[in-house]
């Protein structure tokens, strides 16, 4: 093109085209629709995170009363069965047990013995049945030993839903042939005791 004076004024290529840095430099149209519509599209997405946080809370309240539940049936609640009243039937039967172990005579030995039998369980019911056999009546028949015990004072150091401790202090009487006058005994036993139905039995007698 050329001007009133014959001037060519066609632009140049590099007045025609922009160069690559004005063309950075230039900022690029936004649609003023797509610009209100963004917080719209992150709605439902935010929507769906509050749905997930609540289904997870809710997975773990729900873990959370499965394990208080199985702590109080398993652990909790059995130590709610061993109230007074069993520890007081434990140290009933620890008592009863250790008089009918340590007191027997020559007349009355079997009937003595099979008394502390029934009052015995596992094991220890074996070992007090071989060792009266071997070891007491040979004693009882020859010398004539005699012998009762008493309760001093007993109580219950462990008590769970099927077995239990009990520390008995007991005194001893004992005569014979060879010491009519008698003699006697303090001491104190530790008394393992089993639930066996209904019944405890004492499967553990241990001297302290």
């Amino acid at each position: 093109m050329t001007d009133d004076r014959g001037t060519d004024t066609e632009p140049t290529d590099a007045e025609a085209e922009p160069t690559d840095a004005e063309a950075e430099a230039e900022p690029a149209e936004t649609d003023p629709t797509e610009a209100e519509t963004q917080p719209a599209e992150t709605e439902p997405a935010a929507n769906r995170w509050r749905l997930v946080t609540a289904a997870v809370l809710g997975v773990l309240l729900l873990a959370s009363a499965g394990l208080a539940s199985w702590l109080y049936f398993y652990q909790f609640r059995p130590d709610q069965q061993t109230d007074a009243a069993v520890a007081a039937q434990t140290v009933k039967a620890a008592d009863d047990g250790a008089v009918a172990l340590l007191s027997y005579a020559p007349d009355t030995m079997d009937k003595d013995f099979a008394a502390a039998k029934a009052h015995l369980t596992g094991g220890f019911l074996d070992y007090y049945s071989q060792f009266t056999h071997d070891i007491v009546t040979p004693a009882v028949q020859q010398k004539a030993v005699k012998t009762s015990a008493t309760i001093v004072q007993s109580a219950a150091s462990e008590v769970h839903p099927t077995s239990a401790t009990v520390l008995v202090f007991l005194n001893q009487t004992t005569t014979s042939k060879e010491n009519p006058n008698g003699s006697f005994t303090a001491s104190s036993v530790k008394v393992g005791l089993t639930k066996v139905g209904d019944a405890w039995l004492i499967s553990a007698f241990d001297p302290v």
